[in-house]
């Protein structure tokens, strides 16, 4: 009986812990189409992350994962198969980027938001438009812990279908006690014969055709996925504070800046059967 509660005690506390380090936000997005989408936004302060996650209109499941400690963004979309269409199961995708800090609010201020109006529809007060990324390279998920531990976890469905870019292994090999040698054991460049031009180690060179531009159901091409994320806070808003007459106003927290944007990825897909949207 001892040992039991002793065994209780233990487990409350780590759930009481990750219950205080752990904060959720439940937010309706109105989407371009009129749509509105229910995002869940989590903050855990002692991981240094935060994680978005959402269904879109089509039922693909998109999370958006920030790992603040070693500037990496995670993007996932699950996306659901067309059935009349010869697609009988989901794919998962896993795009993993260098990620600027400036562009989201830190976990530690995320996990202080509260909602007064839960019901509420948002609407992103900026939008930061469409970024497009090339993926250049494959991501071998099970040797990605240097890059991020997270990618492991999120990711882990992913295995041929992550990737990430020669330009993001350049911005982590310059972060404090990266090692070049580990990072780019995490990735491997796109090597089938169809792929490579002879005579030439210039990544942006292994792309093939647009999927959009084949008839040929079976034949590698370069597919394209927009995901969009509506709604996140992207910063602080500062209010200019009163002065007294000898002392200068001083800025004060007064709020968050939520912005909207979209990513257009484009990378390699082994037959056009799996990128039937990208036409």
């Amino acid at each position: 009986m001892k040992k039991f509660n002793e065994l209780f005690t233990v487990c409350f506390l780590l759930h009481y812990l990750y219950s205080v380090c752990t904060t959720h936000l439940l937010i309706n997005v109105k989407n371009q189409g009129g749509d509105i989408l229910l995002e869940t936004i989590s903050s855990n302060v002692t991981e240094d992350v935060i994680t978005l996650e959402f269904q879109c209109s089509d039922g693909t499941l998109v999370t958006q994962l920030i790992d603040f400690k070693n500037e990496v963004q995670i993007i996932k979309a699950l996306v659901l198969g067309e059935e009349e269409r010869g697609q009988n199961q989901y794919q998962v995708l896993c795009f993993v980027n260098h990620f600027f800090k400036v562009d989201f609010i830190s976990s530690d201020a995320m996990s202080k938001l509260r909602q007064k109006n839960p019901g509420t529809v948002r609407v992103a007060e900026e939008d930061k438009g469409h970024v497009n990324y090339t993926m250049d390279l494959f991501l071998d998920v099970s040797e990605s812990k240097d890059i991020s531990k997270h990618i492991a976890t999120l990711c882990g469905e992913a295995a041929g279908s992550a990737y990430t870019r020669n330009e993001d292994i350049k911005q982590w090999i310059q972060r404090p006690g990266s090692s070049e040698l580990s990072l780019m054991a995490a990735v491997y460049n796109f090597s089938t014969n169809s792929l490579t031009q002879q005579g030439t180690n210039d990544s942006r060179s292994l792309f093939v055709t647009r999927c959009a531009d084949t008839s040929n159901m079976w034949a590698p091409c370069t597919c394209s996925l927009e995901l969009c994320i509506g709604w996140y806070p992207c910063g602080l808003k500062f209010c200019k504070g009163k002065g007294d007459g000898k002392k200068a106003a001083t800025p004060y927290k007064c709020g968050i800046k939520t912005c909207k944007k979209c990513f257009i990825f484009s990378y390699y897909s082994k037959m056009k059967q799996n990128c039937l949207w990208d036409e």
